[in-house]
């Protein structure tokens, strides 16, 4: 979860030990590689997934919620930790979207009972918008593949909820958020485009595109110039700009997103490459102008997400150049 620049383990500083493994980072590395092998079909992607899955499925309990870490590799999991208890968390959504991924893409036969218990507690329980954007995620891929036609009107409550919480046309991560929200996580302008296009919801797009506009966009005209910037607040970027691109047909933001990738290519204040492409390795972020040589392991994943299409890409040379190795 946490490492330095070559890769030995650190301890996170602001709270303390609480394990050696979660499902705020197992389940979001599920979810890439499951969209990686969708497109590749490497059946180590796979196998590599469901590993995690296990993982994921052991860490729920039987009412639905989500303990995030183990304290060791016994599987002792942590109970009550200040990032580990059950509740409306980030932990908890992401949990239950690795379970809807799971269920759509590798047609797991233990996931069905356990995602509908997920779901049943978030759709029972209060979230901040910023975890409930992760809810919309899973309904999406559910709704999308028309497994569960039943969620729609679930997905219609949590996008009025998000797109309710806002100041002027600024979406914001939770109700009692001060002054500009963090961009660290920020996709509910990105969740409201592609859920507005499934439930043929053009407000909810017109929504996304103004908050976009007022909050994301400058950022990333800026190359992201703020104090502190990690790899989680660009590929939220770069995800928002996708979905309005796709949602809207404007080429701008296309274009914005391909800004917003660079940001990992040294179009950042410190002028440097983000994602050491000669080790496959991204760092933490840049910290007042300076590169963060740690490289734990969000911001590996989410830069993965950020530059899924250049990911597959070399995965396909990989295995063509495999393949042209092999004896005939």
């Amino acid at each position: 979860m946490y490492a330095d620049g070559a890769g030995s383990w650190l301890l996170a500083e602001d709270k303390g030990p609480e394990g050696v493994a979660c499902v705020d980072d197992a389940a979001r590395a599920f979810v890439l590689l499951c969209d990686l092998w969708r497109e590749t079909k490497l059946a180590r992607l796979r196998s590599w997934a469901e590993g995690l899955l296990d993982f994921v499925l052991y860490m729920q309990g039987d009412d639905g919620r989500f303990r995030n870490f183990v304290h060791d590799w016994d599987g002792t999991i942590n109970e009550d930790g200040p990032t580990s208890y059950p509740g409306s968390t980030f932990w908890q959504a992401r949990g239950v979207r690795a379970l809807a991924k799971a269920h759509v893409l590798l047609r797991d036969e233990r996931v069905a009972m356990p995602l509908a218990r997920g779901f049943s507690w978030a759709a029972e329980n209060a979230a901040p918008p910023d975890v409930r954007a992760i809810h919309v995620l899973a309904a999406v891929d559910l709704v999308r593949a028309g497994l569960t036609p039943v969620l729609r009107e679930t997905l219609d409550g949590w996008c009025d909820e998000i797109a309710s919480c806002r100041s002027g046309d600024v979406l914001m991560n939770s109700p009692d958020e001060k002054g500009e929200p963090h961009l660290w996580g920020h996709v509910q302008e990105g969740v409201l485009a592609e859920a507005g296009v499934i439930l043929d919801r053009p407000e909810l797009v017109a929504v996304a595109r103004r908050s976009a506009l007022a909050f994301i966009v400058p950022q990333i005209e800026i190359a992201f110039a703020g104090p502190m910037v990690q790899p989680y607040a660009v590929a939220s970027a770069v995800y928002v700009m996708d979905r309005l691109h796709a949602a809207t047909g404007e080429a701008a933001f296309a274009t914005l997103r391909d800004h917003a990738r660079a940001w990992f290519d040294g179009r950042n204040t410190a002028g440097l490459p983000v994602y050491d492409r000669a080790n496959g390795r991204v760092n933490d972020g840049i910290d007042h102008g300076r590169l963060n040589l740690h490289s734990g392991a969000e911001a590996n994943i989410v830069a993965g997400q950020a530059l899924l299409p250049e990911v597959v890409a070399r995965v396909a040379d990989m295995l063509a150049d495999v393949a042209q190795e092999l004896p005939v």
